[in-house]
């Protein structure tokens, strides 16, 4: 864990899960974050098919009958007085997206690397903020989202629809 406040210019966008949806040809999910100042906009992560169902869970407040891993992480930071304050997607290398969680333990600030899935599994969990970087913002790519959205139009008679997992 490093230690680290967040500087001035950093210049955070908040967002916030809007859906999961399913990419059935790759097997993987769509996360989609929708930013929460009143600007119409849309931010892509394509993740994993089990990272996406552990979001899914956390936003249907789906109880599991044993706790989940990031069910565990939370109950590991409640019990040593760990508070999650944000939840910053940071970088974009290679079209790889990286988070960073940002921690509070007795007044002391301190930062985790992440998987942008993971640090937002755990936000949904804890009620966290979700940020992006306004330079993330800018440097993303929603050219696939918008193509893929266009043919589930198609498909689905002008439909979205959303992720329903058993």
């Amino acid at each position: 864990m490093g230690q680290s406040k967040p500087s001035a210019d950093q210049g955070l966008v908040e967002y916030a899960v809007d859906r999961v949806l399913d990419e059935t040809n790759t097997d993987t999910k769509i996360l989609v974050l929708a930013r929460q100042d009143g600007h119409l906009d849309s931010f892509p992560i394509w993740i994993g098919s089990a990272e996406g169902h552990a979001i899914k869970l956390a936003l249907d407040t789906t109880l599991t009958p044993r706790p989940m891993s990031h069910d565990l992480i939370k109950s590991f930071m409640e019990h040593l007085n760990v508070t999650v304050r944000r939840v910053v997607i940071a970088d974009v290398k290679n079209s790889t997206y990286y988070a960073t969680v940002y921690l509070e333990n007795n007044g002391v600030e301190r930062t985790v690397d992440a998987r942008p899935s993971d640090a937002i599994s755990l936000a949904l969990r804890t009620r966290a903020p979700i940020y992006v970087t306004q330079d993330v913002v800018a440097r993303r790519n929603t050219a696939h989202l918008e193509s893929w959205l266009a043919k589930q139009d198609v498909k689905h008679g002008g439909k979205q629809e959303e992720v329903r997992e058993s």
